[in-house]
């Protein structure tokens, strides 16, 4: 299922920031090249987890479409047949 590959990559992308924000605890303030390193990671992680909630948000709004459709099926089986609707 799609949702649950999303959700192993978001976990991946998390896993990832926790090692991390663990390696910038270790470095130094002198240590110029590994904080270009961390920061250059960082951003890189943080695209990931955009890119995530991008897809996440993209397949929640798919989701509401589809609630919204089924409601109005509904909504218009009921009234075809005479039923009360809510």
């Amino acid at each position: 299922m799609h949702g649950e590959s999303a959700s192993a990559a978001g976990e991946a992308w998390l896993r990832r920031l926790r090692r991390l924000v663990a390696r910038a605890a270790t470095v130094g303030s002198s240590d110029r090249k590994q904080l270009l390193a961390l920061i250059d990671d960082f951003e890189m992680v943080r695209r990931g987890l955009l890119r995530e909630c991008a897809e996440i948000e993209g397949q929640m709004k798919q989701a509401t479409a589809r609630t919204t459709a089924i409601g109005a099926y509904l909504r218009s089986s009921q009234a075809g047949r005479g039923k009360p609707h809510n």
